[in-house]
């Protein structure tokens, strides 16, 4: 019986109490790797240079092989997979002209899920006016680039200005 094989037990138990406290799903596959290097241990039939070889070996393989599971199984064939968030989730979009386009670039600012943006007609596009509804074709840096919607009516312009 190898001296160890305690050791690994204990580095198994931390590994496994440590993943409680942290969102990552690695530190739990490192604690089972140790829990087995550890019996592996009791054994005595394998030194500590093959104890390191199997704890990393079987380490590494469970969380390679938990990303690709969770990633298959959660990620690709879950509703909402498709869902954008932050800048991704701008184009399609439909915002208010805040101020009115100037400039020989026609540069204007809309603003959409309250923040304001710095925007610019498409090509072939009118300059913009302030009310107007625009729909969000590209974002380009801090940048997007609209096309016309339509006009609000007279009683909404008020009060998409203050969105």
């Amino acid at each position: 019986m190898s001296d160890y094989w305690y050791i690994w037990l204990i580095i198994g138990v931390l590994f496994i109490v440590a993943e409680l406290f942290t969102s990552g799903f690695v530190l739990l596959w490192f604690g089972v790797g140790a829990i087995i290097a550890g019996l592996l241990s009791m054994t005595g039939l394998v030194g500590l240079p093959l104890q390191v070889i199997i704890f990393l070996g079987i380490s590494v393989a469970l969380t390679i092989a938990s990303r690709t599971i969770f990633e298959r199984v959660f990620m690709r064939g879950s509703p909402g997979s498709g869902l954008k968030s932050g800048i991704d989730s701008l184009p399609g979009r439909v915002a208010v002209v805040v101020s009115a386009s100037e400039g020989a670039m026609d540069e204007g600012a809309i603003r959409v899920f309250g923040s304001t943006w710095r925007a610019y007609p498409v090509e072939g596009e009118e300059p913009l006016k302030e009310g107007e509804q625009v729909k969000i074709e590209r974002v380009e840096g801090t940048s997007v680039y609209v096309s016309r919607v339509g006009r609000l009516p007279s009683w909404r312009q008020s009060d998409s200005i203050a969105e």
